[in-house]
């Protein structure tokens, strides 16, 4: 994690954190830490995020911009059939991951960690329900795209839940499998 001179601070907090937070957890590493890795004075860190809190948001935040970024490529790239795209959103699971440390959903892993209600917790459920809303979006052609939605959203987050104790290798395959069934049933 070796920061440049020339990255804002602001920017070398947030990838030290996201490093770290999705390496060890959001409640596994302290500030303390993320000063140390970001290379920056405590003051500049609550210059920046006044609270953890704050710095976990941002993070998250982060996070929700690049795994809906990843979601639309994977659709996009598996072409112009609705079926297709649906089951396309999988290949966005390996997509992240040539290294060997995929640690699964960075949202379900947060939300485990945060207590129900509170702001971080909120975040975590509201990106589920954007990337839901999404994928029933880019169901719009099947019987039931609410239903169908669920079950894929359902099949992304299991799938990101074996990926990180097994390997994306040995589940995305499997998931697209089961999702082309899923997605045929519901045309």
């Amino acid at each position: 994690m070796a920061a440049t001179a020339r990255e804002p601070a602001r920017d070398r907090i947030l990838r030290a954190a996201a490093e770290l937070f999705y390496a060890h957890g959001v409640r596994g590493v302290g500030v303390d830490r993320v000063i140390a890795e970001s290379g920056v004075a405590k003051a500049t860190l609550y210059a920046h995020f006044k609270s953890k809190d704050d710095l976990v948001l941002a993070f998250l935040a982060q996070a929700d911009a690049k795994w809906r970024r990843m979601l639309r490529e994977a659709a996009d790239a598996a072409g112009d059939d609705p079926r297709d795209r649906l089951v396309g959103l999988f290949d966005a699971i390996g997509a992240g991951d040539g290294t060997g440390g995929f640690r699964g959903c960075v949202f379900l892993n947060t939300a485990s960690e945060s207590a129900p209600g509170s702001p971080v917790h909120r975040a975590t459920i509201e990106h589920k329900r954007a990337v839901l809303a999404w994928v029933r979006d880019l169901a719009a052609g099947a019987r039931d795209p609410g239903s169908l939605a669920r079950e894929l959203t359902l099949l992304l987050d299991g799938t990101m839940a074996a990926a990180a104790l097994e390997s994306v290798r040995d589940t995305v395959p499997a998931a697209r499998r089961a999702a082309r069934a899923i997605v045929d049933r519901h045309f």
